[in-house]
């Protein structure tokens, strides 16, 4: 159950960086632009944060029952000495954890927000810095925090 998880977990990555890249561009455009906040907008906009939840809710799924969060309960000490096991059991989970509540509070705060300028403002501000967050703690193949494979396969090492 572990590993598929954690596929799974890695492939909803990518839904949530391209969402949350759709929803800056087209905050972007739409407060340069001046243009209507539409529908399809206030779709994608929420459709974004919820993609948002569901990783939260596989990631929470897979540091209760991750070896490596489970290590750091039981050999805190030497947990800490070691920086993969931190990254995954303490910054990764602490910045995604921070990133979807900016994620969540941008959502509403935008939806509130009176005219379409200010919504689209609003998205874009927030959006941008979930995503800037959630990039620094994600675990890509070139990043100097942790190392992982861009898609997890089955038939990649669990930890």
């Amino acid at each position: 159950m572990y590993n598929n998880l954690l596929v799974l977990h890695s492939i909803i990555r990518w839904l949530v960086v391209l969402s949350l890249l759709l929803s800056i561009g087209i905050a972007l455009r739409g407060y340069l632009t001046n243009r209507a906040f539409s529908p399809t907008d206030n779709k994608i906009r929420h459709w974004t944060a919820t993609i948002g939840h569901i990783q939260l809710i596989l990631g929470i799924l897979l540091y209760i029952k991750s070896p490596i969060a489970q290590y750091l309960y039981t050999d805190s000490s030497d947990a800490v000495a070691n920086w993969q096991i931190f990254f995954f059991s303490v910054i990764h989970s602490l910045l995604m954890l921070i990133a979807i509540v900016v994620l969540t509070l941008g959502s509403a705060f935008a939806k509130r927000k009176a005219s379409d300028k200010l919504k689209y403002k609003t998205m874009f501000i927030w959006y941008t810095i979930a995503f800037l967050i959630i990039f620094i703690a994600i675990p890509w193949p070139f990043s100097p925090l942790a190392e992982r494979p861009i898609i997890r396969g089955f038939y990649n090492e669990i930890i």
